[in-house]
């Protein structure tokens, strides 16, 4: 399937800003499960492109001039392997994703939560925690933030698909499990929460599995891979540093058509 992607990062600053610095991993790339045709991230001031540690495209942006807005636009044709089962493969060693970081730690509560569904590692117990994890933190947007931890959004129990990720993430850590963040988009019509996306991916007999608890989707065959970490920091779309500019609000348009 041939998917059209429109994704606008649009950013406003209530003083002049200068002296700005943008990482910008908004790139897929062609590999057994995708094609891309063509695509295009287009973002003020000069750019260079190289690869980060994970062998995603890491785009930096530095602009010198001032300014009171900003706008960051990613646009191309991806083709998609319907017939798709498992995730995408890389030469990265997936015990890298046994690593702990912030966003992924569990407490004893969660512990708790991941060895009742799964008294065995299989797929299918997996299936059922990450069945149980949509069930106790329903999708919730506006609630949490990027800032906000697999145990935070364990115990608010509210959150969307970045906090599934991350409680997932953890909890298969805990079981001894590499697991993986993973950031893209998703065509799935007719969903409240489509589009620009975040989902877990499991290491498993040898195989990379994918996990999107908020959709409860174990195929990737309505995703597009954007970049691979173990959290959300390792993928974050946009991060950035700049001079003055005062208050900053951002307003995103994310669009995955079929063509």
């Amino acid at each position: 399937m041939k998917l059209m992607i429109n994704h606008q990062t649009h950013y406003h600053y209530s003083d002049v800003a200068c002296n700005s610095i943008q990482y910008i991993k908004m790139t897929p790339v062609s590999n057994l499960h995708q094609h891309v045709y063509c695509w295009d991230v287009s973002v003020p001031g000069q750019k260079e492109i190289k690869s980060d540690a994970f062998n995603n495209i890491w785009i930096t942006s530095s602009q010198r001039q001032s300014y009171n807005q900003m706008s960051i636009m990613a646009q191309g044709v991806v083709e998609i392997n319907q017939t798709t089962q498992f995730g995408v493969e890389t030469d990265i060693n997936p015990k890298l994703f046994l690593q702990p970081t912030f966003s992924t730690l569990c407490n004893a509560e969660m512990k708790s939560f991941a060895e009742c569904y799964v008294p065995r590692v299989n797929r299918a117990n997996l299936i059922a925690l990450s069945e149980a994890i949509l069930g106790y933190i329903p999708y919730t947007p506006d609630q949490t933030s990027v800032q906000t931890s697999a145990i935070e959004a364990f115990q608010c129990r509210q959150g969307v698909c970045q906090d599934h990720s991350h409680v997932f993430i953890a909890m298969c850590k805990y079981l001894g499990l590499p697991a993986r963040y993973v950031s893209g988009y998703l065509f799935v019509p007719n969903t409240a929460h489509l589009a620009s996306h975040a989902w877990a991916e499991v290491f498993l007999e040898n195989t990379w599995y994918c996990f999107d608890t908020s959709n409860q989707l174990f195929t990737p065959n309505s995703h597009i891979y954007v970049a691979i970490g173990r959290d959300y920091w390792d993928v974050a779309p946009v991060r950035g540093i700049r001079e003055r500019g005062g208050i900053e609000s951002m307003h995103s348009i994310v669009q995955v058509l079929a063509c």
